[in-house]
């Protein structure tokens, strides 16, 4: 006679339970995260690709096209030139943003007297909206009840109010006054966090070397720093590409359209002309940019093979 015992099933590593649990605990934690980037990133730029692929009015019906509306991107003429002021916008004004804001780096990295009111000084702009920084130096610029033309003009520097904004090039450089005095403050922070995270060891083994600021600037500030300058180098270019309010609240785009965005055209297409089909084709081909600059961006900025 035979008797048959019972056996239980190998029970699981406790090793694999806790990793399966920890794997759940982390999903939790990254859920709310995903959530957010699904419904105000995901979800918007799918439907932005559909209404691109449409004839889509404020009102009425919309009706399917395909790829009408970027055969029609080729023909607009006012885009290219929206979209080459905007390179050139942005090329000039993020190489005064870091001509302005890495001497302030430099300067505010170590503490001394009075290092902390000097931060503080210099970032106070960057927590004001572009919306309010743009209507105070629409004030500031105003050739009547404004600051500087009538000053200029008090002062005997000028004969008579000058109208800052009535050609393109004041205009221009008043502009980009402005997003440098807004901007720099907060690329001079995110600079004195990457200087702040080189080892002072390396900077004091240099100059027992007998190696000079240049030379140490060179061969260990800049190398140690690529990544901190790929951070700012992005966000500095990809906010010039996206500009909008200073040139909408103080210029209209004027004068003569000569600082006409790509923004601004995206913006008067969808919201002016009500060709929302059309503007939501603009604003990917603007995205693909976008994107293909921050590409590049951070290729030339990558770390050297064998570089720790």
């Amino acid at each position: 006679m035979t008797t048959i015992t019972a056996t239980s099933a190998p029970a699981r590593p406790r090793k694999l339970v806790g990793a399966g649990r920890r794997q759940w605990v982390g999903l939790l934690y990254v859920a709310p995260a995903v959530a957010l980037v699904t419904v105000f990133f995901i979800i918007p730029l799918g439907m932005t690709a559909w209404m691109s692929l449409h004839n889509w009015p404020l009102m009425g019906e919309h009706s399917f096209i395909g790829l009408a509306n970027y055969w029609a991107i080729l023909r607009d003429t006012r885009f290219w030139n929206a979209l080459r002021f905007t390179g050139w916008y942005t090329l000039v004004v993020t190489i005064a943003i870091f001509a302005v804001a890495f001497p302030l780096a430099l300067f505010i990295e170590r503490p001394r007297r009075l290092t902390g009111f000097y931060r503080t000084s210099f970032f106070m702009p960057a927590v004001i909206g572009f919306a309010s920084a743009s209507l105070l130096w629409s004030w500031l610029l105003n050739v009547d009840s404004g600051l500087f033309s009538p000053a200029a003009f008090d002062l005997g520097l000028t004969e008579k109010k000058v109208n800052l904004l009535a050609t393109f090039q004041p205009a221009f450089w008043s502009i980009i006054a402005m997003v440098v005095w807004k901007v720099a403050g907060f690329t001079m922070i995110i600079l004195m966090t990457g200087l702040q995270s080189i080892p002072s060891e390396l900077q004091e083994a240099a100059m027992i070397d007998g190696a000079g600021p240049f030379a140490r600037f060179r061969a260990i500030t800049l190398p140690l720093m690529r990544r901190t300058l790929a951070l700012a180098l992005i966000l500095s270019v990809a906010g010039s590409i996206l500009a909008f309010d200073q040139f909408y609240i103080i210029l209209r785009g004027g004068p003569r359209n000569q600082t006409l965005t790509a923004v601004y055209w995206i913006f008067n297409q969808s919201f002016v002309s009500f060709k929302l089909g059309y503007g939501a084709a603009l604003s990917m081909i603007l995205l693909a940019i976008l994107v293909a600059l921050s590409t590049i961006q951070l290729w030339l900025l990558r770390k050297p093979e064998g570089v720790d």
